[in-house]
């Protein structure tokens, strides 16, 4: 297989899903800070919803597990991801893929757990350029105070995936 890419609805809307092999190499939604280039996409296919099967395994394993993770049924994802990033980038998408489901963590405990707190900015621009969003979960990063900061698809949609996992953060956000 090649370089291709369908388009997967979702509670969140529409997501770019890009595959190449049997990996998914972006997962990106309307709107998004950083889409990928026109020609790092490959080509368009069509999946069949409602169950049906695609004739491509990687996108037909996404929607599956994407619908599940909606649906509350599936905390990690197993579909196989392939990134590209620099050697920074891939530290902090490693250390976002260990968030469990419905933790949080600050972009400063990052920077510390990277041994240095002054590189949080840096690894905020690293979160902010994750190219799969959801099944590496950036959604899972908040500000020094508990709050809602910069998500490539939009504070409303990190919301909405913090309150599905129950993440105590979006609970005491309502509080006030």
């Amino acid at each position: 297989m090649t370089l291709r890419h369908t388009t997967i609805g979702t509670a969140v809307g529409d997501l770019l899903v890009v595959a190449d092999g049997d990996a998914v190499t972006g997962v990106y939604f309307p709107g998004h800070w950083y889409p990928p280039a026109s020609d790092r996409i490959g080509t368009a296919l069509a999946i069949e919803n409602a169950g049906a099967e695609a004739s491509d395994p990687v996108f037909t394993q996404v929607e599956r597990e994407l619908d599940e993770y909606f649906a509350g049924r599936r905390t990690h994802f197993e579909v196989v991801i392939a990134t590209s990033g620099d050697a920074f980038q891939e530290q902090v998408w490693r250390m976002l893929r260990a968030i469990t489901f419905g933790a949080t963590t600050t972009y400063g405990a990052l920077a510390e757990a990277l041994g240095d707190r002054a590189l949080a900015r840096r690894v905020g621009q690293a979160v902010g350029r994750n190219p799969v969003s959801i099944l590496i979960p950036c959604h899972r990063v908040v500000g020094a105070d508990g709050s809602l900061t910069g998500y490539a698809g939009g504070l409303e949609r990190k919301r909405v995936l913090l309150e599905l996992e129950g993440a105590e953060v979006v609970a005491q956000s309502r509080l006030f």
